[in-house]
């Protein structure tokens, strides 16, 4: 019998640990080959000296137990090493199938506070990372699909955050980045569609080097598999990388914990028409203003609230 994504050649950013590690491994088990991508900085806020060793080890495991893995460990966020990651999968593979995003870094600072670089940062690694990769990788389905003259196989996967459903005081430019790789990732889907290419977005909920001081409060059981651990956000990563997920194209899904749910793009929650033929301040200060009255003070909009998924 032979497995989902045997044939199959994937790339994986930011899979030398937490997440991307998970989902490489799930990818490689599952039967793809992968390119386990790393920059390899030791901290969380992208500092450090970069090693090669993270991405390796990842690589190094899957060899190990009889899969197909070679490193890279190049920044993704730079246009240039981008490509050569991608270009290194069609080299070594013969071809790309599958791209999974996933690197990412934190600068956590309230908005009042947030520095220039603080905001840039956070916003090149993930929301240009995940075009970076993106771009190449859909230009070359497009070349393939044009060669061929009809679809070809092709699966993006990007990672965004409930820090982007629910909102997160501490981190605009990271809830900004998120929203923007939704996005991206919808964008992508309908662009690609008629090649045969599907993107879609998660919002994992996963105990990592990210977000250690989130979970900090909430202890690991003592038995059986953490409810926060990667594994449980892996095996749909996996999924939306299959055959299988072919009608599945420009979602969003949040998972952890044993849980999947497919979250519906927004709703208008309510509608008003101006009796003249543009509203005035008055009517518009009638009509809405009686509108958030009926609503709790401070609320904001949160598709994560409607689906009971509040950040922990």
């Amino acid at each position: 019998m032979s497995l989902p994504l045997e044939g199959l050649s994937a790339v994986v950013t930011g899979a030398g640990r937490g997440l991307g590690r998970a989902e490489a491994l799930e990818l490689a088990r599952l039967g793809a080959a992968v390119v386990v991508n790393d920059f390899g900085q030791p901290g969380r806020d992208g500092s450090g000296e970069a090693s090669a060793a993270p991405a390796e080890e990842v690589a190094a495991e899957i060899r190990a137990a009889g899969g197909k893995a070679l490193s890279h460990t190049g920044d993704v966020a730079d246009f240039r090493q981008a490509g050569e990651l991608i270009r290194l999968a069609i080299a070594e593979f013969g071809k790309l199938d599958v791209l999974v995003n996933n690197a990412g870094i934190l600068r956590d600072r309230m908005v009042f506070s947030m520095t220039e670089e603080e905001w840039d940062s956070v916003i090149r690694v993930h929301l240009k990372g995940h075009f970076n990769t993106t771009h190449f990788a859909a230009a070359h389905w497009r070349e393939r699909s044009k060669a061929a003259g009809g679809a070809v196989y092709g699966r993006i996967v990007n990672t965004s955050s409930e820090a982007f459903l629910a909102g997160s005081a501490g981190q605009p430019n990271y809830a900004a980045a998120k929203g923007g790789i939704v996005g991206l990732t919808t964008s992508t889907a309908l662009a690609l569609a008629k090649y045969g290419v599907t993107a879609n977005a998660i919002c994992p909920r996963a105990r990592t080097r990210m977000t250690e001081d989130v979970f900090a409060g909430l202890e690991r059981p003592e038995g059986g598999l953490d409810p926060l651990a990667p594994e449980h956000v892996a095996p749909l990563v996996g999924y939306l990388a299959s055959p299988a997920a072919a009608r599945v194209n420009g979602q969003l899904l949040v998972v952890h914990g044993g849980m999947v749910a497919v979250v519906e793009r927004p709703r208008v929650a309510a509608k008003f028409d101006s009796k003249q033929d543009t509203f005035t301040y008055d009517e518009l200060d009638a009509l809405l203003t009686a509108h958030y009255a009926q609503r709790p003070a401070g609320e904001t909009f949160a598709a994560a609230e409607v689906l009971g998924l509040k950040r922990t």
